[in-house]
């Protein structure tokens, strides 16, 4: 087990400088470009790809690295550089994550390739859990998947919604109700390949912010994957439900859901995402304190400036903090007693949202234009307390882990 630390060592430092150069170099210059476009920025992933960002290899390196600070580091860099590009970057480790999490080790090394691609011929995969009527409330999912036996084959019905790279991607990742007598705990995940009848995308959504990520609805009707595409295989998964059904019999119990697991494993990368939008802005607001001057003085020597930018820096150092500490925690197979995955997710969303106005604030009217990326970046932050659970998803996970109750 790694020891907690919170220097990072030379190699990290070298990926943290590569990233930042990259997220400077390429992202930031194409940012305003794809967010008044809102279209996947399929040239700036290209570039990623060549360059090994965009890899199954590069990821891995990050998700096993024994410090655990490998993928929150990497979150931070690029969502300094632009939500909405990195988040077309980094969307398939989702559906990458849900493969992990889930699938055999065949499984991993069948689908997380096709997901990716490679640099001449990217690919992009999606994760599709939220449904029209069940997103924070996951218990009340309606897409089916029924077994038919004689042909080994699963078949999927149903509508998702909110899905980041839906109906573009090569691969997608779905979570669907196999006993609907056992609420979320009923769940399983499978693989939909590519250009398999019955799939398509449905509306594509008109966001606020992230506007470069493509969002969509998945239509699923009579979608049939192989037996093989039920991520963890069916003996598996009989043996889970054979538990979750005799602790439903005994009046509870915990059993954890196909979905619950990916989000608990993305909680803390979600928390980096939003540390490297609220710093993004931060460093905006600072550079623009110390060079606009009024009454004959940069507006820094004001305390009403200076004091928002101490509360600003102080609240983002604590947002990573508690980002690495999950991370760390999650690496190494703590427990999160206390809901410390949702804890991090929690305060660096809340943090993004309140550093990102803060910034608009000190700009004044500039702020509030788009020739200035605050208010791209303030526009972004918004989605850091909906998506993968929101703020008020987060408390209650961490006041009923603290209660000792149940998360359902």
């Amino acid at each position: 087990m790694a020891e907690f630390t919170m220097e990072l060592n030379d190699e990290q430092k070298e990926v943290r400088d590569w990233l930042h150069g990259f997220a400077a170099d390429v992202i930031r210059p194409a940012a305003a470009e794809w967010d008044e476009r809102e279209e996947t920025p399929w040239p700036v992933i290209q570039e990623a790809a060549k360059v090994g960002i965009y890899s199954l290899d590069f990821y891995a390196q990050q998700y096993f690295d024994p410090t655990g600070l490998g993928i929150p580091m990497a979150m931070e860099e690029l969502f300094w550089g632009d939500a909405g590009i990195a988040l077309s970057i980094v969307g398939t480790g989702l559906a990458a994550v849900g493969v992990l999490a889930n699938g055999t080790e065949e499984q991993i090394g069948t689908w997380i390739p096709q997901m990716y691609g490679d640099a001449n011929d990217v690919k992009v995969a999606a994760f599709c859990s939220s449904e029209p009527d069940a997103g924070s409330d996951v218990a009340s999912m309606r897409t089916r998947a029924v077994y038919d036996e004689a042909k080994d084959e699963w078949v999927l019905n149903g509508t998702k919604t909110w899905a980041t790279n839906g109906g573009i991607a090569n691969v997608h990742v779905v979570v669907a109700v196999v006993d609907a007598e056992l609420g979320s705990k009923g769940h399983a995940s499978f693989i939909v390949p590519p250009n398999t009848p019955g799939l398509s995308q449905g509306q594509k959504f008109k966001k606020h912010g992230i506007r470069a990520s493509h969002t969509a609805e998945v239509i699923l009707d009579n979608v049939r994957v192989p037996g093989s595409c039920l991520l963890g295989g069916k003996e598996k998964l009989d043996a889970r439900l054979a538990r979750a059904r005799e602790k439903a019999q005994k009046g509870g119990g915990r059993v954890k859901n196909a979905a619950m697991a990916t989000f608990e494993a993305s909680r803390p990368a979600v928390g980096a995402m939003a540390v490297g939008t609220a710093r993004a802005a931060y460093e905006v607001a600072l550079e623009y304190a110390q060079t606009r001057e009024q009454f004959g003085r940069p507006i820094i020597d004001n305390q009403g400036v200076a004091f928002q930018l101490a509360d600003m820096r102080t609240s983002i150092d604590a947002a990573r903090l508690l980002v690495w500490r999950a991370s760390w925690m999650a690496v190494n197979g703590k427990p999160f007693t206390a809901a410390e995955g949702s804890m991090s997710k929690l305060f660096a969303s809340e943090t993004a949202k309140k550093v990102t106005a803060q910034a608009i604030q000190i700009l004044g009217g500039n702020g509030y234009t788009r020739e200035y990326p605050v208010e791209r970046m303030h526009r972004d932050s918004a989605i850091y307390t909906i998506f993968e659970g929101t703020s008020e998803i987060q408390r209650l996970v961490i006041a009923r882990t603290l209660a000792g109750m149940p998360i359902r």
